[in-house]
């Protein structure tokens, strides 16, 4: 049985169908991502998942005794409690059991042959294993600093930003490893760094997962399964965002042949309706309903085709724009450019030209100074030093704040302020309503007032008004957050066809890549490196750089080490009681596995096999076993290795 299955469930707000006879499930190990527009239904199978919404027709099943957590949008803690005591919250568990173990392990000492402490000590190695709880406090001031949450150790947890107080939240679930993990934007108010060491982490200690997400790089890092939800129905693909589009793009062809084939049928059924055939006689009646019916569909399937045809477009398009002319206009001239706050040097000594045609983005830590340095081109924040020359040219902002909106208005007063209903958009002229179509805008919200949107709605407001201003210089702060991969691949779009500068900052490294030419990358300690690398290659490099400087590091730490004597070599160097317990049993498992992926390769080679077990259930465990046993096999020789070294230092 998977851990939890939801069959035939529907949901309704009110009038309007959420989900409908929809079934899914996620067994151990999978990590799921639930893809689709915004208001398409993502968080409510995430909640109906969880448990905390309740659906309307249908059945939710789960594994006796499963422990399923979820991420809130906004985390409640404990007001007295200290960031770290947040943090730590709900550990008490794991720390009683690892106490425990070692108590059970002196007393087997002397009382070896205990059977009742032996399953009590086989129960709890479970538990910690499952946990990955052994070195607890090791793991917590891993995860606090790779989140940058050591600095706020002491300070009140209500205290905190709402990106800090997500992250704290999200700190506290991974140390708990529940059966499931259930996160909704993970990645927002992370910097890229924080997401690598998030995905690390997701990977490494085996997480079962559910998660929505507009990151696509995390997405195809972590995802073994993508379910899209649209039209209230599930569409389930197999691995992560790359694959999602090739199947998708299979798929695409797939539907469009079978509507050239359904217009071959209509047109042979319509001559038979044509010719006069008794339609109401009653052996007729159901050919005849079967023929309207396929009318209907001939109808509404080019614009499914065309909508998703338009989708994989946006997608597909080359990453970088024409060069456009040589001759370029200069927007900005920096020169030895300084800016502090407070104590806090965020940039020193840094010069150089924005020209009109550069698409920049800024990257770097989360509090290095990006943000900061956008508030100085738009002339809102002094420089501590030097100068920013900026030409005759007007600019276009994008907050998070989305200080251009009017909460008062609706959305017609708020793109015709002067009446009508027409507005023009980098030269075109259109009627209100067919360019917010663009934005994925349904003709009912054109009446909506700003400040009944959701978050992400108020974002494509925002978004869309911006492309219908005539201006020089774009300036976006983090412009993809709280929006659904169908309007990224929008924006996207409207940016690679926009005439003038970009200046972007973003932590989307797939975005990045996209987008930008050219980046300014904030190195944290005030400088600023300039770079016409694509983010994600960039990103490798750097990784690299800082694994040769770590190895260095530990070879110079250990030419420098004197040597040390037998009982201390002893008591530092030996493989932990999970390592001692692994090396014995994972032989036997991969063993096990070994003969598995046998029996499964025969089965897909034997029709009367595969034909009654289902050839994709079959290629789906071939692929799980596979995956299962390349870890194992890593880890096993992981640890092989350090024995040996451990072996070769006592004998040094």
């Amino acid at each position: 049985m998977a851990l939890v299955d939801l069959l035939n469930v529907s949901k309704h707000y009110e009038a309007q169908k959420i989900l409908e006879n929809i079934n899914f499930h996620i067994d151990e190990g999978e990590r799921v991502v639930i893809v689709g527009k915004n208001g398409s239904g993502k968080s409510t199978l995430m909640k109906i998942v969880n448990g905390t919404l309740d659906a309307d027709e249908g059945e939710r099943m789960t594994r006796q005794g499963i422990e399923i957590k979820m991420l809130s949008q906004v985390p409640k803690f404990d007001p007295s409690h200290t960031v770290r005591q947040a943090v730590e919250a709900g550990l008490g568990e794991l720390r009683t059991s690892k106490i425990r173990f070692d108590e059970i392990s002196q007393l087997l000492a002397t009382e070896f042959d205990n059977n009742a402490l032996l399953d009590e000590q086989a129960r709890i190695t479970s538990y910690l294993d499952h946990h990955n709880a052994w070195n607890l406090d090791d793991k917590i001031e891993r995860i606090m600093h790779h989140f940058m949450l050591t600095e706020y150790e002491s300070k009140n947890v209500d205290l905190l930003s709402g990106g800090e107080q997500r992250r704290v939240a999200l700190a506290s679930l991974l140390l708990l490893k529940p059966d499931i993990l259930l996160l909704d934007e993970p990645t927002n108010h992370l910097d890229v760094y924080m997401v690598e060491f998030l995905e690390e982490l997701i990977l490494k200690e085996r997480f079962t997962l559910l998660f929505i997400s507009h990151d696509r790089y995390f997405i195809d890092q972590i995802a073994t399964k993508t379910i899209e939800v649209e039209d209230c129905a599930l569409r389930e693909f197999t691995g992560g965002y790359t694959n999602y589009l090739e199947q998708k793009q299979e798929l695409l062809r797939t539907m469009a042949q079978q509507h050239d084939n359904m217009l071959k049928l209509l047109k042979t059924e319509n001559e038979w309706l044509r010719r006069g055939v008794k339609a109401r006689l009653k052996r007729n009646e159901g050919r005849k309903q079967r023929v309207l019916a396929l009318r209907e569909d001939a109808k509404n399937n080019p614009s499914k085709i065309h909508k998703m045809r338009l989708e994989l477009e946006r997608e597909a398009k080359h990453f970088n724009r024409g060069e456009g002319v040589n001759r370029q206009k200069m927007l900005f001239e920096v020169e030895k450019l300084g800016l502090t706050l407070g104590d806090k040097v965020l940039i020193k000594n840094f010069s150089t030209r924005i020209l009109q045609k550069d698409v920049i983005a800024v990257v770097g830590p989360n509090g290095s100074g990006k943000s900061t340095l956008l508030k100085a081109l738009l002339g809102r924040l002094k420089p501590t030093s030097g100068i920013i020359k900026m030409g005759e040219i007007t600019i276009g902002y994008f907050d998070q704040h989305r200080e251009m909106l009017d909460d008062s208005l609706n959305l017609i007063e708020t793109f015709c302020p002067n009446g009508g209903d027409r507005v023009d958009a980098q030269g075109i002229d259109y009627h209100v309503y067919g360019y917010l179509k663009n934005f994925l805008f349904p003709r009912e919200f054109l009446d909506k007032k700003v400040g009944t949107l959701s978050g992400g709605e108020k974002n494509r407001v925002a978004l869309a008004l911006l492309f219908t201003k005539k201006v020089d210089c774009l300036i976006l702060d983090e412009p993809t957050n709280d929006l659904d991969i169908p309007t990224i691949n929008i924006l996207e779009e409207k940016l690679q066809n926009f005439p003038g500068a970009v200046i972007l900052v973003s932590h989307d490294r797939y975005f990045v890549d996209k987008i930008a030419k050219k980046l300014f990358i904030f190195k944290g300690d005030g400088t600023i490196e300039e770079s016409y690398k694509p983010y994600s290659e960039y990103l490798e490099d750097e990784k690299e750089l800082q694994e040769m400087d770590a190895m260095e590091a530990e070879f110079s730490k250990v030419a420098a080490t004197p040597t040390i004597t037998q009982p201390q070599k002893q008591k530092v160097f030996k493989l932990s009681f999970n390592e001692q317990k692994a090396l014995e049993k994972l032989p036997l498992e991969i063993d096990a596995l070994e003969k598995q992926i046998d029996e499964i390769n025969k089965c897909l080679a034997d029709p009367k096999c595969y034909e009654k077990k289902g050839i994709s259930v079959l290629a789906d465990e071939l692929e799980k076993s596979k995956l299962l046993y390349e870890e194992k096999v890593d880890e096993l020789l992981t640890i092989e290795e350090k024995a040996e070294e451990i072996e070769a230092l006592k004998n040094a």
